[in-house]
């Protein structure tokens, strides 16, 4: 998986790098077909401090991508949130594939006694 990282009106330290690239590589635990991570980090000084930092991060997967994005006063806490909301949304997406197929499963079960 690629990691893109975008950082605006903030320094990217070593330290913030091997944070974000720890925090998106265990997401692949979650859903191995993950093909490229873009992580976008802002600082806005203008906005108010408790809201200071964003984290954005697009996941480019099979299908629809998915991303998310989330704001706090510390810039290591946002990356956090934006995991936590990211980690979730790929176990929804595995929980309802995984349910589709074995509904598609059933369904042609049924059909096969029917028509046998």
């Amino acid at each position: 998986m690629q990691i893109h990282l975008s950082p605006r009106h903030l320094k990217l330290t070593a330290a913030i790098h091997s944070f974000v690239a720890e925090k998106v590589s265990h997401l692949e635990s979650l859903n191995n077909h993950i093909i490229a991570a873009h992580v976008v980090l802002v600082h806005d000084e203008n906005k108010d401090p408790k809201k200071a930092f964003c984290a954005k991060v697009h996941l480019a997967v099979p299908g629809p991508d998915i991303h998310a994005e989330d704001h706090d006063a510390d810039l290591y806490a946002a990356i956090d949130k934006v995991i936590g909301k990211l980690s979730r949304q790929l176990r929804k997406r595995k929980t309802k594939l995984k349910d589709k197929k074995k509904h598609d499963l059933q369904r042609a079960v049924e059909n096969k006694k029917l028509r046998g």
